[in-house]
């Protein structure tokens, strides 16, 4: 069996992928929904572009740091886990701990030798060492995550500056919204091995229930 890869290879997953576009998508919506259609003037709808654009390029700024700071803890968790499974314990907590970075029935299957052979496996080698600390793929990923919601912004924001009508603009919006929501769901569904087409569907119906709750909230 092959396995399906992502449809554009980097240091952030697919998964990372489609929740940042979700996240600049939403941001987006949120604010360009708030437009009267039937008010709007045109300076109003040049000044929902630059404020669009603004916020979104605040949060993905936020999140860049936000993605830095999970990747610099999550390796410091794991430089834990190799020093617990170092220094030995019992079979039970070893299973338990082991149980963190694979599936648990597997870890739970394992007899002693081979958490005895793990462990050694762990001691012995010199990557699962290294001290938690900023790595050059988490400032690419950062710079990814960044680029990814301010990216959404445009399709979003750039037909109100294009398009004079503003209804014929805001429905442009929204249908390319749709399409990215989609686009991003079947990307992952492919990569997954869920139905990519049921789970284009599931990101388009989670991304109208989420700026739903957002605009609700006053966002």
């Amino acid at each position: 069996m092959r396995l399906p890869g992502p449809l554009v290879r980097g240091v952030l997953s697919p998964y990372d992928r489609a929740s940042e576009v979700l996240f600049g998508l939403i941001m987006a919506l949120t604010l360009t929904g708030a437009l009267s259609v039937a008010s709007a003037t045109e300076q109003e709808t040049q000044a929902l572009f630059v404020s669009t654009l603004a916020g979104n390029v605040a949060w993905g700024l936020v999140d860049a740091v936000m993605y830095v700071l999970n990747e610099v803890l999550g390796r410091g968790r794991l430089l834990l886990l190799v020093r617990a499974l170092r220094e030995g314990g019992s079979s039970a907590e070893l299973r338990v701990l082991l149980a963190e970075v694979m599936p648990e029935p597997l870890a739970g299957g394992l007899s002693a030798a081979d958490l005895d052979a793990v462990r050694s496996s762990v001691a012995a080698h010199p990557a699962l060492h290294a001290p938690a600390r900023v790595q050059g793929k988490d400032v690419l990923g950062a710079l990814g995550v960044f680029v990814l919601v301010v990216a959404s912004t445009f399709p979003i924001a750039a037909p109100f500056l294009l398009i004079a009508d503003v209804a014929v603009a805001k429905a442009v919006s929204r249908g390319l919204a749709l399409a990215l929501l989609f686009a991003a769901g079947y990307g992952v569904g492919r990569y997954s091995g869920v139905r990519p087409v049921w789970m284009g569907l599931a990101m388009l119906g989670i991304g109208a229930v989420l700026v739903a709750v957002v605009t609700a909230l006053g966002g």
